[in-house]
């Protein structure tokens, strides 16, 4: 079960043994809570979850605190986390377990893997299997509105939706701390609009690289550079401004690929994920016509190579090397 269809339940099934998996750990958090509340009264809560480190954990210890009567409480909810190593050391024994469980007392296992070919998975129920991932980009903005309606009661527009993830970035934790900031910010008004989205939410540093990339679509290398500069007297590190410029240069590389293959412009974008509310759009296809089809072709090679730079393996300052690579894009087509 996808761990959004999960949080929007009104009821959670009971079962001995959950499994939260997969990298998302802001949904991980919601899950449990959203568990914790489902298996244990208010007023027992603190009392109630056992917290273990997998990593350091043996099955025996495991079973004393699952065999263990609850005390002050109606339930003992024990929850493993990092468990992927501790499900492979002890995969048959977990077997038996879920075969037959304890009567009173709930395991809840946190993973990042948790594949649907094992025993183990296949002798749990489906809503006992919450798959904690994090949606693809171009489904984030489709994901901010859902979760603004389903944790905050608020209608989202989805161009504000938009807006937002180019805003704020695409940490889930991060999105939902602006989701709540807006929902104070708007009172008693039923929605969130572009207007509040532009006057209450600042910029992220992905938010600073679309800035960078919209100065080089212009073919403007002097305010890229100028912005590139704000960032690094933020403090900000190459690398950290390489990761989402990096992201956004290869969607543009695979929009060209897909148009070379005889796609239709708005279909390759589609397939690339670049977000469709227009001036996402608009600000592509001009960055796609200022690169051109050469610049295009070479990107991956390049991001690879200033990758590999900026870890150590070109002799030049890594803030020289990333503004060489700006001025290399932000440059008129020759």
């Amino acid at each position: 079960m996808e761990a959004l269809a999960f949080l929007q339940r009104k009821t959670v099934p009971r079962h001995a043994i959950y499994v939260l998996s997969g990298e998302e750990d802001f949904l991980k958090r919601q899950a449990r809570e959203k568990l914790l509340s489902a298996l244990v009264p208010s007023d027992e809560r603190d009392l109630a979850p056992v917290v273990l480190p997998g990593e350091q954990l043996d099955y025996s210890t495991l079973r004393n605190e699952l065999d263990t009567l609850p005390f002050l409480t109606s339930c003992r909810v024990v929850v493993v986390e990092n468990a992927d190593s501790f499900i492979t050391a002890h995969r048959p024994a977990l077997e038996q377990l879920a075969a037959h469980p304890p009567p009173t007392n709930v395991l809840i296992l946190e993973v990042k893997t948790f594949p649907e070919t094992t025993r183990l998975a296949k002798g749990l129920p489906d809503t006992a299997k919450i798959s904690c991932k994090a949606p693809p980009s171009y489904r984030l903005a489709a994901w901010c509105g859902e979760w603004a309606e389903h944790r905050y009661g608020k209608r989202l527009a989805p161009d504000a939706a938009e807006l937002l993830v180019e805003l704020a970035g695409s940490t889930l934790g991060v999105l939902d701390q602006e989701l709540a900031k807006l929902a104070t910010a708007v009172g008693q008004a039923e929605s969130i609009g572009v207007a509040d989205v532009q006057r209450y939410v600042h910029r992220s540093r992905a938010a600073d690289v679309f800035r960078i990339l919209e100065a080089i679509g212009a073919g403007n290398p002097a305010e890229a550079l100028s912005i590139l500069e704000e960032l690094f007297t933020e403090g900000e590190d190459p690398l950290a401004i390489l990761a989402p410029l990096s992201a956004q240069l290869r969607k543009l590389a695979a929009v060209a690929r897909h148009v070379s293959a005889g796609q239709s412009l708005s279909a390759a974008m589609d397939a690339a994920g670049i977000p469709s509310w227009p001036r996402a759009r608009q600000n592509a296809e001009q960055q796609l016509r200022h690169l051109g089809r050469r610049r295009l072709s070479q990107l991956s090679h390049w991001l690879a190579e200033l990758n590999a730079g900026l870890k150590g393996g070109d002799p030049l300052p890594e803030r020289v090397q990333l503004e060489r690579f700006i001025v290399q894009l932000a440059r008129p087509r020759t």
